[in-house]
């Protein structure tokens, strides 16, 4: 045992336990000594279960806060360190890499032999370019057009498990009773709460083996609703992958981004309603240049609003996705696009009001501006959250996360909420390229496997 190869696994509970899993936990050539974490608050200093770890790791894994990084290198005699978290720029993955290589240890990217399960269901795999894309929406079309073809779709999620990791190792979700009852994040409700509305059963937690097993039991077709613009965790039969022209060149500049804009077969360039022009041609041009084959369609997302009213002549409160705005780097969203559209008077910056936990987010991410960030990755977060809305002076607060925050927070001040959907432009669209015998041919191909 002692000439195992020592592994670290960079991570943020997410793509690190899934290769931990499926690679490494029974895996006697290798010693994963510790997992390190970034992105997500409060998830350093906790440990990987034994109840998850495996025989080999009988009294669980330790995972450390990233700027430990180098020390652990060292103080553990580090072989490898693997790097399983994404939505970020190349110059930054590599500076990692530098550290990495500079403390010693050899620095590891794992792809689809290693990590991508197979399943007896066909998957069709919808990723994206960079988080905030619009891939949700996306997921939710295609899991319309499946269910208008007579098919029992299932969603599975990208991992999010911020809670207890015993707890969440096999989650589903069918009624909203069932958010509740999993203690959901703001940002895991935000991502399932959608498929439930729309009568979608999702998948999700931690052990995606397990996961797909029990999806494989109830579904003709099983849908990977990928997150944080990862690849997915299944072998997909057909990839869909979401760009975005108002970050135009991230496509090609974030991992690991470009590697599912390489793996398409389906590109959907989302949002062109609110790009411009030249940027819809400049992405255009680049999906042909790294993936010529792909099939490209054209999407918009338009919004709408409870009550226009509320918007008109007034100084708002946007509030915005979370996650949208923090690593995924974009300046606005469905919120101030609401805003725009139905004549707010100003836009209020929240940032004189923000209290513990949402004032240390607009410190770690001064970029975010004057829009506010729905941050709930616990109780502590989301109580900060509503006190910062509530302390806020403004004449209305326009909602314009994928949930109803009223639904959990109690926001005292008049409030509207966005809605958004894709809706495609032209031809090809994404029902006609599942109804042009793909569909059947992928389900005889999964059948004959």
């Amino acid at each position: 045992m002692s000439d195992r190869i020592k592994v670290l696994i960079m991570g943020a509970a997410g793509r690190d336990f899934h290769n931990f899993n499926v690679f490494f936990r029974d895996n006697e050539a290798y010693e994963v000594v510790a997992f390190t974490a970034t992105q997500i608050p409060d998830i350093d200093g906790r440990k990987y279960p034994k109840e998850l770890a495996g025989s080999l790791y009988p009294d669980g894994i330790p995972i450390y806060e990233e700027d430990d990084l180098e020390d652990l290198i060292y103080d553990h005699d580090i072989d490898e360190v693997v790097f399983a978290y994404s939505d970020l720029p190349y110059e930054y993955v590599m500076s990692k890499a530098a550290i990495v290589n500079y403390a010693g240890a050899d620095f590891r990217l794992m792809g689809a032999k290693s990590t991508m399960l197979p399943s007896t269901k066909p998957i069709i795999a919808i990723c994206a370019a960079r988080t905030g894309c619009g891939k949700s929406q996306t997921t939710r079309a295609v899991c319309d057009h499946l269910t208008a073809m007579g098919k029992k779709v299932v969603a599975v999620r990208h991992p999010m498990p911020y809670g207890n990791l015993v707890k969440q190792t096999v989650q589903r979700f069918a009624v909203i009773e069932d958010l509740k009852k999993h203690d959901c994040t703001i940002e895991e409700m935000e991502e399932y709460e959608p498929h439930i509305m729309n009568n979608t059963v999702v998948y999700a937690g931690v052990d995606y083996e397990a996961i797909l097993r029990e999806a494989e039991k109830e579904a003709d077709i099983i849908v990977w609703d990928g997150g944080n613009n990862d690849m997915p965790f299944y072998m997909p039969d057909i990839m869909i992958t979401v760009v975005d022209p108002h970050r135009v060149g991230h496509e090609l500049t974030y991992y690991p981004g470009e590697t599912n804009l390489l793996m398409a077969d389906v590109v959907v360039i989302n949002k062109i309603d609110t790009a411009d022009i030249d940027d819809i041609v400049t992405i255009r041009e680049n999906i042909r240049t790294v993936n010529p084959d792909a099939i490209i369609v054209d999407a918009a997302s338009p919004v709408s609003v409870e009550d226009e009213d509320m918007i008109y002549g007034k100084a708002v409160l946007v509030i915005e996705d979370g996650p949208t705005l923090t690593h995924g780097e974009m300046k606005y969203g469905a919120g101030v696009v609401a805003a725009e559209k139905y004549g707010a008077e100003s836009l209020v910056d929240p940032r004189p009001w923000t209290v513990g936990k949402i004032s240390e987010t607009f410190e770690k991410y001064p970029e975010i501006g004057q829009i506010l960030p729905a941050m709930g990755y616990g109780e502590a977060q989301m109580k900060d959250l509503e006190t910062t809305i509530n302390n806020v002076e403004c004449d209305a607060v326009i909602i314009g996360t994928p949930i109803d925050l009223r639904r959990i927070i109690n926001i005292e001040k008049p409030s509207t909420r966005v809605t958004y959907k894709l809706q495609e432009i032209g031809t090809p669209t994404l029902a006609s390229i599942l109804n042009k015998g793909v569909l059947k041919e992928l389900e005889e191909a999964v059948k004959n496997s």
